[in-house]
């Protein structure tokens, strides 16, 4: 038997959380005992999200194997407890890149390429070349109802549905109006009408919204959308995402979709979950945690999908322990104009990775203030860089010590491009040529990281051009930085620490991209777990 195919498709507007819907489903599947894996199909042109600016695009979450993929795929890792290819991520670029390219080697025998059937062939044998041994394939679709540039991803869900076993969901918005004091169903109704439109009648409709849905909507919802009313599942707003599978759960919406194709749960196992949900909600300590980077404010808001990675994986450390934590997030820039002090309350600081000069002073002088107080400091990418800098200045005397991406003429390169990206970036070859994905490094004996990790050898996640110039290596460490894990040829600098400190470590890769709700990264655990030791730590 072939997997079974579960398409979630967007309604009224963007940013609902298809992804925290999609992971959810998959979680429950799971817990029932079956094979899961997931797709996003994103309808931009872009091949990848690789170029993308983080204030417009949010976090790029690196895959294994190297992929730069929209943040969604992070969600299904997190959720689902396994790594994904980069395969599951399919995009509009790629798919015409690949029909032109093949009509260019003759690849058609020389008929026109058209949009039906060649796009839409392109687009179902990509979805259909994650099944492998999985009984379930999870597809969610970027862009809402209507959007043109979904169609042609549409049109390819449907004509699979003719063809293999499958079921179609629908995540809508219910805006609640204040001045009438209901939830209304309108949008839902227009966003069910457009997807009927494409050929889908979708087996199920979920209904996001800031409160709980009452009888009345559920049953306006059923009549004006043809669907039966115990297949309008509600989705509000929880205290936590991972809450979500355990509200799933209680309106029995994974029995729902096994019945959809004619199965039974194999098992049912959610406690692991359910506990650290627990942990999260009654959790009696508190740490206060301020995340330092370049991309928190874009206008007048606040992202919260930028350093999404990292936020999730201090909760994941967090519940693990049973603690509370308190994030805020701190523009860079804003030390640079009011000053170190307003870092003041916080139990730990972590720097996450960032490209460019913009707000760097503002980095480092957090850094300094870890240092030189003793505050836990996790440094991400390019916060081990930034630790660096800083170190060489400020200890090492190498007074206007920097990175040559921020400052070429500086008279201590103490991180400077890696040697095979020159040539890259001198041709403009930018998407997909950083060093990407998992490598792997040898942790040193009688280190903080080797006693976190508890073996030798570890493997993270990268996505970065520039390193610790093998040049000042020496000098660092006869000052007192440990570089205590490297790349096994010894060539690149991994990880970073300070030993008599309560917690200063950074590492060159991305820990955030390995960490589970079920299986925290050791690292973050680490952070957390010192921050607990702070004078100021909290008792609920």
């Amino acid at each position: 038997m072939g997997a079974k195919f579960i398409f979630i498709i967007g309604g009224v507007l963007s940013g609902l959380g298809k992804g925290i819907v999609t992971s959810s489903i998959g979680k429950l599947l799971q817990s029932y005992g079956y094979k899961v894996t997931a797709v996003k199909i994103d309808p931009y042109i872009n091949i990848d999200a690789g170029t993308m600016r983080p204030t417009e695009h949010g976090e790029v979450w690196v895959t294994e194997d190297g992929g730069e993929i929209d943040q969604d795929l992070g969600n299904y890792e997190r959720f689902l407890n396994k790594n994904l290819p980069k395969r599951n991520n399919i995009t509009t670029g790629q798919i015409y890149l690949s029909v032109i390219n093949r009509e260019r080697a003759l690849g058609y025998n020389g008929k026109n390429a058209e949009v039906i059937p060649d796009i839409i062939n392109e687009i179902k044998d990509r979805i259909r070349a994650v099944e492998e041994d999985n009984d379930f394939v999870l597809v969610e679709i970027g862009g809402t109802t209507g959007d043109i540039q979904n169609e042609v991803f549409l049109y390819a869900a449907r004509e699979l549905g003719r063809e293999i076993p499958s079921i179609y969901l629908l995540v809508t918005y219910l805006p609640f109006l204040k001045n009438v004091g209901e939830l209304k169903t309108k949008p839902t109704q227009q966003a069910a009408a457009l997807l009927r439109a494409t050929g889908i009648v979708p087996d199920f409709i979920i209904t996001r919204s800031d409160r709980r849905l009452d009888d009345p909507r559920k049953e306006k919802i059923s009549k004006q959308c043809f669907i039966d009313k115990g297949n309008v599942i509600e989705d509000p707003d929880c205290e936590t995402v991972y809450e979500v599978p355990l509200v799933f759960k209680d309106q029995k919406f994974g029995r729902k979709i096994l019945s959809k194709f004619g199965l039974e749960p194999k098992e049912v196992d959610l406690q692991k979950w359910k506990d650290l949900v627990d942990n999260m909600k009654g959790a009696d300590k508190v740490v206060k945690i301020g995340v330092v980077g370049k991309y928190v404010s874009y206008g007048n808001s606040e992202h919260k999908d930028v350093y999404i990675s990292v936020l999730e994986a201090i909760k994941h450390a967090a519940a693990n322990l049973k603690v509370k934590p308190i994030i805020e997030q701190i523009q860079s820039t804003k030390i640079e104009d009011e000053g170190i002090d307003i870092l003041r309350k916080y139990d730990g600081i972590i720097v996450p990775g960032g490209f460019g000069k913009s707000g760097t002073e503002g980095i480092i002088k957090t850094i300094k203030f870890c240092r030189e107080n003793n505050i836990p400091f996790l440094g991400l990418c390019y916060g081990m860089q930034m630790a660096v800098i800083e170190f060489a200045r400020d200890v090492c005397g190498m007074d206007g010590a920097n990175t040559t991406e921020n400052d070429p003429n500086t008279p201590y390169p103490v991180i400077d491009f890696m040697p095979e990206q020159k040539e890259l970036i001198k041709l403009k070859q930018y998407g997909a040529t950083m060093r990407l994905g998992a490598y792997p490094a040898v942790l040193k004996e009688g280190t903080k990281v080797r006693e976190l990790y508890g073996e030798e050898f570890v493997s993270e996640r990268h996505r970065h051009r520039y390193e610790v110039n093998p040049e000042y290596i020496e000098q660092l460490e006869k000052c007192g930085l440990i570089f205590s894990g490297t790349s096994p040829d010894k060539t690149l600098m991994e990880f970073l620490e300070l030993p008599d400190k309560r917690f200063f470590v950074a590492t060159q890769a991305h820990p955030e991209f390995h960490s589970r709700f079920e299986s925290p990264s050791p690292l973050f655990k680490g952070f957390v777990k010192s921050c607990l030791q702070m004078p100021q730590q909290k008792v609920l």
